[in-house]
């Protein structure tokens, strides 16, 4: 994901600031312009048609409620109002206004999980009322609702993604980094969702596991040799073709544990929600994969 030059410029500066000029080459050609939400306030009577996490959501009248293989309606964790996210989205890879909304069924096991992502576009937003949540959805209890406020982020690795021996060296260890990560990102204590950036973890095979499934339905073992080998294989024994599919798959939603909202992914983890980039340009957010990481 290139750099604007705005953003190049707003990138390397922060990283002469912070002395950190033997890694600049490496930043600048690993860090992602991404979308973090912050909490902005309760929101259970706020209008409708705005950003929200938790709570319940503002469907159109012919969205029907999501429900999981078994029958079970799904949880409502967040709808994105996409015109909100206009200033936002400097990469230009979410479509430019509609909603989109996102659903969960058990978080159980970690890996493939059931889940909806829709999008609806604007035209039909006019019709949307405030939708009660079904009285059992699949995740217990009750997820008090927070405006969202995006704005736009520099993502460079993170611990499971940075290659140590490219940012340490006898005057920065990985705590340094650590710190120049902060800065850069300029994280809030409100933060609860990221778009595009890098996900949590502890190994950086996330997009793997994703684009392995999405592309071939298939398991992953947990060996990143294997997965590629697989996808390579969907596309005729392409290797340059998979690698490239695996690059490709973005993180389109982290949403973090939060005491506020109630959300907790296991061990005060995160939720992930991945999309290949050739599917979110065409709006198939039916192609979607949904992991959980809790360290």
């Amino acid at each position: 994901m290139n750099l604007n030059e705005r953003n190049r410029l707003k990138l390397e500066r922060l990283i002469r600031e912070n002395e950190f000029e033997h890694a600049l080459p490496y930043l600048l050609a690993h860090t992602r312009q991404g979308i973090r939400c912050a909490k902005a306030g309760e929101a259970d009577g706020d209008k409708l048609g705005t950003s929200r996490i938790g709570g319940d959501p503002d469907l159109p009248s012919r969205i029907e409620w999501p429900v999981t293989s078994k029958g079970v309606p799904m949880t409502f964790l967040t709808q994105l109002n996409l015109q909100e996210f206009t200033g936002a989205n400097e990469s230009s890879l979410l479509p430019a206004s509609g909603m989109l909304y996102f659903f969960v069924g058990v978080d159980e096991p970690a890996y493939n999980i059931e889940h909806r992502v829709i999008h609806v576009p604007e035209e039909e937003l006019a019709s949307a009322s405030r939708r009660p949540s079904p009285e059992t959805t699949a995740l217990e209890g009750a997820f008090r609702a927070y405006r969202l406020e995006p704005r736009a982020t520099l993502e460079p690795p993170n611990y499971a993604y940075v290659d140590t021996d490219q940012v340490e060296n006898d005057a920065a260890d990985y705590t340094d980094y650590e710190e120049l990560i902060w800065s850069i990102t300029d994280s809030r204590n409100g933060d609860v969702a990221l778009l595009f950036g890098y996900p949590d973890g502890q190994h950086d095979d996330a997009e793997y596991e994703a684009a392995l499934t999405i592309l071939t339905g298939e398991k992953y073992d947990y060996h990143t040799g294997h997965a590629l080998e697989r996808i390579a294989a969907h596309f005729g024994g392409n290797k340059e073709k998979a690698l490239q599919e695996i690059r490709d798959t973005l993180l389109l939603l982290e949403i973090d544990s939060d005491n506020d909202i109630g959300f907790c992914w296991w061990d005060a983890g995160a939720l992930q929600f991945f999309i290949r980039k050739e599917d979110l340009l065409a709006g198939r957010f039916d192609r979607t994969y949904c992991s959980l990481y809790s360290s």
